[in-house]
């Protein structure tokens, strides 16, 4: 594990984002599949949603519980809503959700946002892992919860898929104590991204990026104010359509880090530096985006 590079605007100019043709159709722009939610949390799956959109994607789709999908649908018209059949606890229910057809028809895969079960986001891993094949993936919350059983898989993607892992998820993968990857957080986000032969973001109030070659990144320009509910869907928002829009996995990851960190703080000078929410992150995400274009 070598040095950690920083994340700053000499990097960003050296890997910038693919840019879409003048006359691209929105299916040239990237389309993107959420699978999450829950009827606990019935909006999470709105944030990641609404981020993918702002970040560029061209197509978003959302497959949630049923109870919650016309809600969904209506707060957003942009979106096209696919119902799914819940289990008792309001939970996605893998065993009857369908979704073959639609991820062949997406360019980026995001898998977890808002889910709470764990037993039904590993079932929904390795059902959607085998329809994905090779369409991009990102990995966030339950689904994060996971994937320890479906470990090789990952590691024989030719993509990699990108990870989203706070310090309490990342540390439930490598099945240590929290305190232990506080104390050398950049080793085990790069053990993570090895095990798994993913990108893994470790978020954190310094965000760390590492690659299964080893690469390492990190990013301070964040505020805490991002430490807020929904504030990691975002992200795995972001992240989506910039895979979706063709970007390679590590660029994507790091992109969605900057253009996150950097939403933040528009949010921090305009509102304050507490207190601002995870949906008032998303009009800056086109402006900031703009503006490192």
């Amino acid at each position: 594990m070598g040095e950690a590079r920083v994340l700053d605007g000499a990097w960003l100019r050296e890997q910038p984002l693919p840019q879409p043709h003048e006359e691209s159709d929105k299916n040239a722009r990237g389309r993107v599949l959420v699978v999450g939610g829950c009827s606990m949390v019935p909006g999470g799956v709105r944030l990641t949603a609404e981020a993918a959109l702002r970040a560029g994607a061209g197509k978003v789709r959302i497959a949630t519980v049923g109870s919650t999908a016309m809600m969904i649908g209506v707060l957003m018209p942009e979106v096209a809503v696919l119902p799914l059949a819940a289990d008792p606890k309001g939970e996605i229910d893998a065993a009857r959700a369908s979704l073959k057809a639609e991820v062949a028809k997406t360019d980026c895969l995001v898998l977890g946002p808002a889910m709470s079960c764990a037993d039904q986001a590993s079932a929904l891993v390795g059902k959607l892992m085998d329809a994905a094949g090779e369409t991009a993936l990102v990995l966030d919350a339950a689904a994060l919860m996971a994937i320890c059983d479906h470990a090789g898989r990952l590691r024989k993607r030719r993509s990699p898929a990108v990870l989203t892992p706070h310090i309490g998820e990342i540390a439930a993968l490598l099945q240590v104590a929290a305190e232990v990857v506080e104390r050398d957080r950049a080793a085990a986000v790069c053990q993570c991204a090895g095990q798994f032969g993913a990108v893994v973001v470790l978020k954190g109030a310094v965000t760390l990026v590492a690659t299964p070659e080893d690469e390492l990144f990190s990013y301070s320009g964040g505020n805490v104010g991002l430490a807020t509910g929904g504030s990691g869907d975002v992200m795995a928002g972001i992240a989506a359509a910039l895979l979706a829009r063709g970007a390679e996995p590590l660029q994507a990851a790091l992109w969605s880090v900057w253009l996150h960190g950097e939403a933040g703080r528009r949010c921090a000078e305009a509102i304050g530096p507490l207190g601002y929410l995870a949906s008032e992150l998303l009009g800056f995400i086109p402006r900031v985006m703009e503006r490192a274009a």
